[in-house]
């Protein structure tokens, strides 16, 4: 493959990977910043009847408030995996772009939470299931679960396409 074409490609993915990243931390700290205007903390507001409140609560912690006090640790873990995804779309040349697509979901969820840990030392959660007991989430939670989901399929159904790709020419 030509050089240019090798550059072009590579710019594609990294292109994809943090355009789609970027729309992630973007919608994120947008719905958190009205969600911070707009709701108090202790007083909820039902989205949904019997399914979903808006319910304005800060986590110093993880999912399940887990790890709480060590937002800099969470900080590190989303930049390590920011960088191993970005590092995987340059590198990988056939990686399809709904994969690409779904790692800058991934990395930009993990941004839009650890942008809250160091600005604020805290995550803005307002998502509350009302249906069931269930830790209180945000856009960015949403976008780092259906993310890796959906990566972990479209990952092994472009592995399985690689491995019969290479026993087909073997």
């Amino acid at each position: 493959m030509g050089a240019s074409l090798k550059t072009t490609n590579v710019a594609r993915r990294l292109g994809t990977f943090a355009g789609a990243a970027a729309l992630v931390v973007s919608l994120d700290q947008l719905v958190k910043a009205w969600a911070r205007a707009a709701l108090a903390v202790g007083e909820p507001v039902t989205l949904i009847p019997h399914v979903m409140d808006l319910s304005l609560v800060y986590n110093t912690g993880a999912a399940f408030s887990m790890g709480e006090g060590k937002g800099l640790l969470f900080v590190a873990i989303a930049a390590v995996i920011t960088v191993g995804c970005a590092v995987l779309c340059w590198r990988e040349e056939t990686i399809p772009v709904p994969l690409a697509v779904s790692l800058g979901c991934v990395a930009g969820g993990g941004i839009g939470n650890a942008i809250d840990r160091i600005v604020a030392g805290k995550v803005t959660d307002f998502f509350a299931t009302t249906f069931m007991d269930f830790a209180v989430f945000n856009v960015a939670d949403i976008f780092i679960t259906c993310g890796v989901a959906v990566a972990f399929i479209l990952w092994t159904r472009w592995d399985r396409a690689r491995e019969a790709a290479d026993a087909a020419e073997a």
